[in-house]
Parts: structure tokens; C-alpha cells; sequence
């Protein structure tokens, strides 16, 4: 809780000490009023840790306080210096996907790993769901995700995916074999045991798939999880791949693949499938897709 004189939060009791020990180092004077665990001061700052759990900040010089100490290494949230959003710090595996829903092009799955400094860092990056940006602004990003960051990307193109298609006959366990895979890969690289997947069907599916291959992580899955900066970072890197992917289909086969479903979607299938029938649309083109049978078809 804030106000414009005094910020108020929960603190686990347990992190006494670090506290102690942390504003001793910063210059802050203890005392031990009644009721507290203690109480700390120096120039500008004043703080108070109450034996319910309750701490409390005040002075002039409360905000770079909270800002760079208390909310990076202690509340990890970012809930009082960006308000707007609610930043979880812990260091974690990121994971999204992008194609699943294009006829044409590759379907592509990615992970990212990030501290609680690249966290921050990527908030400071103006990283957020790869939805609200253009593909030039996608392919920006994504090249400083992927100089600064930990990460994996797998990318399924067509003829690759429909043969997958075949074996698994349901494109959520595909999505999830997938998602594990590149989970696997990247936890292994990092050694990070904690990640968040942007659900994307019964939890159970990727938990299943996980218990298979033996991948212990702990794993939340959570609808709309590109609210997590690390998942909307991921989202980039696969929304990137997605693109790139369809660039070098397109300069493949000489004509240009439009993304979606649509009636351009369509009109793109039928030309391709009567220039080579449907051999050349499973080199492009997600062949389960009900958008196969209107491509093929002779109206």
C-alpha cells in the first residue's frame, strides 16, 4: 500500500536478517521499538519491519530506496516504481508459440531464460506480447532478445510438421512435445528448474509429455501468460521465426505466402496447388488444415 509519504508492504519474517544485515550495510542505524523487529534510519529514510510482517518506508529519499533495493532484492515486484504492471523477479524459462494457427509457414515454439536483472531489463526494453507489434518492430527485438538472452527456438517447417502430425494425430500433443523440447534444452543450457507456459490446452497434456521424457521442472502453466515479460519474450523469438521462416518459403517457391486463414490464404493454395498439385502444398502448407480440402478442391 502507498501513498505520497509512506509505502507499506508484506514481508516474509524469516528475511529478518538479510534485512539487518543489508541496511547495516547501506548506513541505516537499528533500533528495537516494541512490536518490531526492528526499526532503521538514516539520511532521507526511514524503515520499520513490525512483527506481523508489515514494513514500512517514509522520508524524502524513499523512492530510490524501494526502487533499487527493496523491490528488486527483497518484494520482488516492481508494484510501487511501475504501478502498471506486476513483475515476477524469480530467474525463469519463458515459453510461447507462433504459427499454430497459419495454414502456410512453419509452426515455431520458444523459450527464453532471464534473471531477475534480465527481467528488468526487458521491461526497460519495452518487451510485451508479440501481438502488439508490427514484424519490423518484431525482428528489432528479437535480435537484442537473442544477444542478451538464453534461449531456444524450434521450428517445425511443413514437411517436417506434417509428418510429426501424422505420428501424434492432435496438434495440442504436438504443440506440447514441442513445448518439452524446448523446455528440456534450454533448462539444461541454464540449469533453471522454474518456467511459465502460455496455456494453451489442458494442463495435463505438457505434464504428461514431461513425465515421459523424465524433464523435472517446475512448470506453471497460465492462460494469457504473455503478461509475464519473460513468456512475451518468447513470443517474439517464435513470432520471429514464424516470419523468417516464411520469408525463405516464400523466396523458395517464387511466390509470396500470406499468414492466417483467409480468402488470400486460400486464393494462394489454389495457385500453388494447381501449379504442382498437393506435393508442393505440403512442402508450404499445414496439410490437417480444413483450408487443404477448399485449396484441393476443384470449385
Amino acid at each position: 500500500m502507498t501513498n505520497n509519504s509512506c509505502f507499506s508492504a508484506k514481508i516474509d519474517p524469516s528475511l529478518k536478517e538479510k534485512l539487518e544485515n543489508d541496511l547495516k550495510e547501506q548506513g541505516f542505524v537499528l533500533t528495537r521499538p516494541s512490536h518490531t523487529f526492528f526499526s532503521a534510519k538514516k539520511k532521507g529514510v526511514s524503515c520499520t519491519f513490525y512483527e506481523s510482517g508489515s514494513f514500512t518506508v517514509q522520508g524524502k529519499e524513499m523512492q530510490e530506496f524501494i526502487e533499487f533495493y527493496l523491490e528488486p532484492e527483497v518484494l520482488k515486484k516492481l508494484t510501487f516504481s511501475h504501478p502498471e504492471i506486476d513483475l515476477d523477479l524469480t530467474p525463469h524459462i519463458g515459453l510461447d508459440e507462433a504459427g499454430k494457427g497459419d495454414f502456410f509457414g512453419p509452426l515455431c515454439v520458444a523459450a527464453v531464460y532471464a534473471d531477475k536483472e534480465g527481467i528488468i531489463q526487458l521491461q526497460k526494453m519495452g518487451v510485451k506480447d508479440s501481438k502488439n507489434f508490427s514484424d519490423a518492430a518484431i525482428q528489432t527485438l528479437a535480435k537484442k532478445i537473442r544477444s542478451e538472452y538464453a534461449y531456444t527456438v524450434i521450428r517445425l517447417f511443413p514437411q517436417k510438421y506434417n509428418e510429426l502430425y501424422a505420428k501424434f494425430k492432435n496438434l495440442n500433443r504436438l504443440l506440447g512435445w514441442t513445448h518439452v523440447a524446448a523446455l528440456g534444452d534450454l533448462s539444461q543450457k541454464t540449469g533453471c528448474k522454474k518456467a511459465l507456459l502460455d496455456q494453451f490446452a489442458n494442463k495435463n497434456v505438457v505434464l504428461q509429455l514431461m513425465k515421459q521424457k523424465k524433464l523435472e521442472v517446475d512448470l506453471e502453466q497460465k492462460v494469457r501468460g504473455e503478461s509475464d515479460l519473460v513468456v512475451a519474450a518468447a513470443s517474439i523469438l517464435a513470432r520471429d521465426g514464424f516470419l523468417d521462416g516464411m520469408q525463405k518459403l516464400s523466396e523458395e517457391i517464387g511466390v509470396t505466402l500470406p499468414k492466417g486463414a483467409s480468402s488470400s490464404v486460400v486464393k494462394t493454395g489454389k495457385k500453388l496447388f494447381a501449379m504442382q498439385g498437393e506435393e508442393l502444398l505440403k512442402k508450404v502448407a499445414k496439410t490437417h488444415f480444413k483450408t487443404m480440402a477448399i485449396v484441393c478442391s476443384l470449385d
